[in-house]
């Protein structure tokens, strides 16, 4: 209940309706609200545009919505009221919910007084060409001369404005305080509003016109509300008249009297209570529809509730994985440090040793020298010739050796005092500056769009998608699906694409499809299993004796070798090269009876064309049957080959010529395929055990030129009998 609160109050006092009206805009106002937002629009006909007093009513200008910027002043503050330039402007006033109300201002005296309508005691008069915009569309209207009577009182908005009021048993509280309202303490009858005691002595002050209104204690005036006698609607333009009916084209209820004499008496009309019934059930229908919605909305407001508390969940868990692994970056960098500490300890320890040594060496082979140096100073100084001479050469001999050990590199260091070991610490510290997040969930099954989905003859497409909100990376999709006959899943594309044509399938089967996406983390789950249909081979009919589908193909062009032409909505073709060029049919098969004709158009000086049927990836530029991908014959004007794989055999006799034709029969309940020439079987069965998935081809050069014949039932001869031994078809 609380919640409809909002749908009671008047948009320009924000209090509870009293005595409301219905706008043509369908909005609702207070009836004294009304009055006080009433502006006087300009006349047209007098010179200062004011309409001469005597004009008739029926002379009123209605205004359009559009004429709203003739009040544009008004959404400043200020305006020129009664569309008198000169008049000088009054600053507009402001309801409690934001609504300006324009004050009544002074007529210039030199402009004639408006004709004025009679009013009810008690209420201010109103121009006649008054006009009143509605505080919530902004839409103008224009009074007519019945003035706010015109408009029709809203008894059900009062009733339930009544009754919620008349709901607040607990304590009654004031209607006028703003923020927390105080518990009223009296009621006036004629206001129809609870005040409490501040705001009774602020907004009815017991003097003026508020003298002589009466205040009962907040209890009796609920009770005096509740007995008040409900009033029975009449009709806004025949006061006396009750409303009987409901004009359909005007979508308001009417009396008998505007029936016969008024606007609506060429109208349809319906009786009033049944209209009533039928609008409660359109109503009641709408509020099922919309108690759907909020359901809906209550359910989602829980959902996003539930993921406020578990993103808070999930991130303080991620808070601490990631502090987790920052520490352990950091406890891995330490370890590393000490471990390149302790190869620079190690290095400054080599170091040391090694020109320890050196100097150790040195100092000994130093005092060897200069012990040698002494005593061949003293030997020199002795005078004995002959002694000397005695032991000259030697001493020669080890000073020379002494001096050349000197010589060999002894005198240069070893080691030097620099370090041979750089850190390079660009490659980490990029890492480090490029350390981010990366996505570590495997991504969420993907949605299959069906409206994009179809199948035809024997291929597929399919077409799926990320789910919304989705944030997580893919780096690509795998499409699985299974034979189509019920049997395991296998996968027919895995890339980026999300959507996918296979053909190649069996004609007339289900096949079962799903799609799932991968990226660095691994795959995610398998999308919905969707259910495809293959149509019967772009059946016309279907033989049930002989299990033979008639099926329809033309040439392929994507598939043809560059020097094949083709014409004839690519039922005829030929080449523009004296080699042999291969062009295969746009439909594979692989299950049922198949046949086709080729009839020759052209035949000059006698090539081999050949025809039969070939893998996807046969070569396209030599004899059809030259490689292990092609099943053919090939024929002259006189005589026939069988080949596969370059390997030729059962040659027979009889060829073709310009008008001759050749057909091949392709039995896939046998695994057969056999040839005719003119509608006689050419040769035994040319090929058995064909298993798999077969194109109808054909190679020719520029001599030749052939038309295709499609959509042909098997020949007469042809039943399901075995083979005889002589290869013949029984």
């Amino acid at each position: 209940m609380e919640e409809m609160e909002e749908e009671l109050k008047c948009p320009v006092c924000g209090s509870f309706f009293r005595e409301p009206i219905i706008l043509p805009c369908s909005h609702n106002i207070c009836l004294a609200c009304a009055r006080n937002i009433l502006v006087q629009t300009p006349d047209a006909e007098s010179p200062q545009g004011g309409r001469a007093s005597g004009s008739a009513p029926s002379d009123y200008d209605y205004l359009d919505l559009d004429k709203m910027s003739l009040y544009s002043e008004s959404d400043s503050g200020y305006g020129s009221y009664g569309g008198f330039a000169s008049a000088p402007t009054t600053p507009c006033q402001k309801s409690p919910n934001g609504v300006r109300v324009f004050p009544p201002a002074a007529v210039p005296p030199q402009q004639p007084q408006h004709q004025l309508l009679p009013q009810p005691m008690g209420t201010p008069p109103i121009p006649r060409n008054a006009c009143l915009t509605c505080p919530q569309c902004h839409r103008s209207l224009t009074l007519d001369e019945r003035g706010l009577r015109g408009f029709p009182k809203n008894r059900v908005l009062e009733a339930v404005v009544d009754r919620y009021q008349q709901s607040k048993a607990a304590a009654l509280r004031c209607q006028l305080c703003e923020k927390s309202p105080r518990e009223a303490t009296a009621m006036c009858e004629q206001c129809d509003v609870f005040y409490c005691d501040p705001c009774r002595l602020r907004c009815h002050p017991p003097r003026g016109p508020l003298a002589k209104h009466r205040l009962v204690p907040p209890a009796q005036g609920r009770i005096s509300r509740r007995a008040s006698p409900r009033k029975t609607s009449t009709c806004t333009e025949h006061e006396l008249e009750n409303l009987s009916m409901y004009c359909v084209q005007c979508k308001t209820p009417v009396c008998y009297q505007c029936l016969e004499e008024g606007k609506h008496s060429t109208h349809e009309v319906k009786a009033l209570g049944a209209m009533w019934k039928l609008h409660k059930g359109q109503l009641s229908q709408a509020l099922n529809i919309l108690s759907d919605r909020a359901t809906e909305a209550k359910e989602f407001l829980v959902q996003l509730r539930n993921m406020v508390q578990h993103i808070q969940e999930n991130g303080v868990e991620f808070e601490a994985c990631l502090v987790a692994q920052c520490d352990a970056l950091i406890d891995a960098l330490n370890r590393r440090k000490a471990q390149l500490l302790a190869r620079v300890t190690k290095e400054h320890e080599h170091k040391l040793m090694v020109v320890r040594d050196q100097i150790s060496h040195c100092t000994v082979k130093l005092r060897q020298t200069t012990g040698l140096m002494e005593y061949c100073l003293e030997v020199i100084k002795e005078n004995d010739p002959s002694g000397f001479l005695q032991i000259s050469d030697a001493l020669i001999r080890r000073v020379h050796m002494t001096e050349s050990q000197w010589g060999k590199g002894t005198l240069t260091p070893r080691m030097t005092s620099d370090f041979d070991l750089t850190l390079d610490s660009s490659p980490l510290l990029q890492t480090i500056h490029q350390l981010d997040f990366v996505q570590m969930k495997v991504p969420a099954a993907p949605i299959l769009q069906l409206e994009e989905c179809c199948s035809q003859t024997n291929s597929a497409t399919l077409s799926w998608k990320q789910p919304p909100l989705s944030t997580i990376a893919v780096d690509g999709y795998i499409l699985e699906l299974d034979d189509g006959n019920g049997g395991q899943f296998r996968e027919v594309y895995v890339g980026p694409e999300t959507i996918c044509t296979v053909d190649g399938l069996h004609f007339n089967s289900t096949y079962k499809s799903r799609v799932k996406a991968f990226n660095s983390s691994g795959v995610g789950q398998y999308s919905k299993t969707l259910v495809m249909q293959t149509s019967e081979t772009g059946l016309a009919s279907c033989d049930i004796n002989t299990l033979a589908t008639v099926a329809w193909f033309t040439f392929d062009p994507a598939s043809a070798h560059p020097d094949i032409i083709l014409s004839n909505d690519n039922l005829t073709v030929t080449c523009n090269s004296y080699d042999d060029r291969v062009v295969m049919g746009n439909t594979p098969f692989s299950r049922g009876v198949h046949y086709w004709e080729m009839t020759i158009d052209r035949y000059d000086n006698h090539p081999d064309p050949a025809f039969g049927i070939a893998r996807g990836d046969v070569l396209k530029d030599v004899m059809l049957g030259k490689d292990d991908k092609a099943w053919a014959m090939y024929v002259d004007n006189n005589r026939s080959w069988f080949m596969h794989n370059n390997s030729h055999t059962n040659r027979t006799d009889g060829g073709i010529g310009k008008g001759a034709t050749v057909g091949v029969l392709l039995d896939f309940t046998r695994g057969i395929l056999l040839f005719l020439i003119n509608d006689e079987q050419q040769g035994p069965v040319a090929f058995d055990s064909l298993e798999g998935l077969y194109y109808p081809a054909i190679s020719l050069n520029r001599n030749v030129q052939v038309t295709l014949h499609t959509g042909l039932p098997i020949p007469d001869f042809y039943t399901l009998g075995e083979s005889d031994p002589s290869g013949s078809v029984c």
